[in-house]
């Protein structure tokens, strides 16, 4: 895609519509991601990212492995304290609370549009 990301916020255009997006590209902002957070109003992307944990979270996330495109890798839910697996061809990571992305209809295969600011 050849896109310079930066941290804001944005809107995700998924199959469902539209999301509200926090973009996470700087290293301190995806270090953060939803440490300390007691839920999420939309969407994290985090960018560039293969793989994530859930240590001292405080609620279950739906994570979204996309690659270059923003075709949508795989979908995995995760409770808090567990480490995934880095996914092969992951570039960027989305992150929701558990539940969100079946019915945003973000699934494998499906392709999805970030409009930032």
């Amino acid at each position: 895609m050849g896109r310079a990301w930066h941290d804001g916020t944005g809107t995700l255009h998924a199959p469902g519509g539209a999301v509200p997006l926090e973009i996470a590209a700087s290293y301190r902002a995806r270090t953060r991601g939803l440490l300390g957070r007691d839920g999420l109003d939309g969407a994290l992307l985090l960018t560039p990212a293969g793989g994530v944990h859930t240590f001292r979270m405080r609620f279950p996330i739906d994570v979204a492995y996309l690659d270059r495109e923003l075709t949508v890798l795989s979908v995995r839910t995760m409770r808090p304290g567990r480490l995934g697996r880095p996914r092969p061809r992951a570039r960027h990571v989305l992150e929701a609370e558990a539940g969100a992305m079946a019915g945003w209809g973000v699934r494998r295969g499906v392709r999805i549009t970030v409009q930032p600011g």
